[in-house]
């Protein structure tokens, strides 16, 4: 094993985790957006409301994320619509399409979280809060989703880890990431181990970082 591999190449693998951390962040507070009124609308009993978001979320949540990723960033480009239109401009950047499909993922699987901590939400403070005079937006506003999303954070930090490690298909359309910077690391050294030693150490520090900073929160809302 020689290690001085990972030290020569540092700056590469130190690029590779800004392109993951960046492109995870901005596709969980993208996700993030679509989720929450996604998990709202989701609860709602009329099928012409609920229908279109069940679908979105079974599709996403039901299909792998590669599929997804490929049916982006290859399928789009057979529709002349799409390439004869100011879209094409982005969807020919594979940032781009590992973005929007990394979004519209973890948008889905949120979406499903939200949906399930405002299903669980206890009847006597919806009972309170009818008792008070609020209406139904001020319930939504003051008590359903404060609540609901304290109770979602423990599955919500585990949809953030789940995005860290299934970024790492990011690499297969051109993107050097974590995963990609290993893989160009180990084309110029032939030293496979070393290459992806160091990807997965990167990747544990984001991990364990998302965990910690979770239960500090957690800690924070239960003083509060």
């Amino acid at each position: 094993m020689d290690f001085s591999i990972i030290i020569n190449e540092y700056q590469f693998y130190l690029e590779g985790l800004w392109t993951t951390t960046w492109l995870v962040a901005a596709s969980l507070l993208l996700g993030l957006i679509i989720a929450i009124p996604a998990g709202i609308l989701r609860t709602n009993n009329n099928w012409l409301i609920k229908g279109p978001i069940w679908a979105y979320m079974y599709f996403f949540r039901g299909s792998p994320l590669l599929v997804q990723l490929f049916l982006i960033y290859y399928g789009v480009a057979q529709f002349d619509a799409i390439k004869e239109s100011w879209l094409w401009y982005y969807f020919q950047e594979a940032w781009f399409c590992a973005l929007l499909a990394f979004t519209l993922n973890t948008g889905a699987y949120t979406a499903e979280i939200v949906r399930g901590a405002i299903k669980n939400m206890p009847k006597g403070e919806l009972e309170a809060a009818k008792a008070y005079g609020m209406t139904r937006l001020q319930t939504l506003r003051r008590i359903i989703l404060p609540g609901s999303l304290r109770r979602a954070l423990p599955a919500y930090s585990n949809e953030i880890i789940f995005m860290i490690h299934g970024s790492a298909i990011a690499g297969v359309v051109t993107i050097v990431d974590i995963t990609g910077a290993a893989r160009v690391v180990n084309a110029r050294y032939y030293a496979p181990f070393e290459a992806y030693l160091a990807a997965g150490i990167l990747y544990m520090c984001l991990t364990f970082s998302v965990i910690y900073l979770f239960k500090l929160w957690e800690k924070r809302q239960h003083h509060i």
